[in-house]
């Protein structure tokens, strides 16, 4: 079998792979506190970014499938995170309205460059009463609400099945912090350094 040559590289591609990365300074973290439950490690992750001056921490990008199964994305604020779980909105004329409805499963990602950190979530999306949506409208701006009536904003949840906390180190050995509802119940596994009994 005759070898393959390797191409060189395009002009992009090393420009790209010139770039730095995991340039922020990840806070600490101690994997012998971790809660039994995600809400209590988001909530507290959130509130570090925003603290540390990480801007807009509360954008999340919204994974969903189209009706072709392909997939779409799009960056929108999180609304809150409790039991119930992580909320969002949109308008109900929205192409993520039209893929929910048709496939009610979605994912979310937050990534906080300053300190490494990336939240993933995924799960099924529940819609939210007709009042807590139009609560969640009337909360809005005035300019924000322009042209939008009670019926045409939905809040939406993802019951998470999966959320998954990465905390980025420049050697490469990251620490992954994975829950997964099991039989009703929160169970997590935690990989890579404890960064609490190193130097990183």
């Amino acid at each position: 079998m005759a070898e393959q040559s390797i191409l060189p590289p395009s002009e992009l591609a090393v420009w790209l792979r010139a770039q730095p990365a995991l340039t922020g300074t990840a806070p600490p973290l101690r994997l012998a506190d971790l809660p039994d439950d995600p809400v209590p490690l988001f909530r507290d992750w959130l509130r570090t970014a925003a603290a540390d001056g990480v801007p807009e921490p509360h954008a999340a990008t919204l994974a969903t499938v189209d009706a072709d199964g392909l997939p779409d994305a799009r960056t929108l604020i999180l609304k809150d995170v409790d039991a119930r779980g992580w909320a969002f909105a949109g308008a109900r004329s929205s192409r993520k309205a039209t893929q929910l409805e048709a496939r009610p499963a979605a994912a979310l990602n937050l990534w906080w460059q300053p300190q490494r950190r990336v939240v993933r979530v995924r799960g099924t999306v529940e819609e939210a009463s007709p009042a807590e949506s139009d609560a969640d409208l009337a909360a809005r701006s005035e300019d924000a609400r322009a042209g939008l009536h009670p019926g045409d904003w939905v809040l939406w949840r993802v019951v998470p099945t999966r959320v998954e906390f990465w905390q980025g180190s420049p050697d490469r050995n990251h620490t992954r912090i994975v829950y997964r509802r099991v039989e009703g119940r929160w169970q997590h596994t935690a990989t890579g350094a404890d960064p609490s009994s190193s130097d990183r």
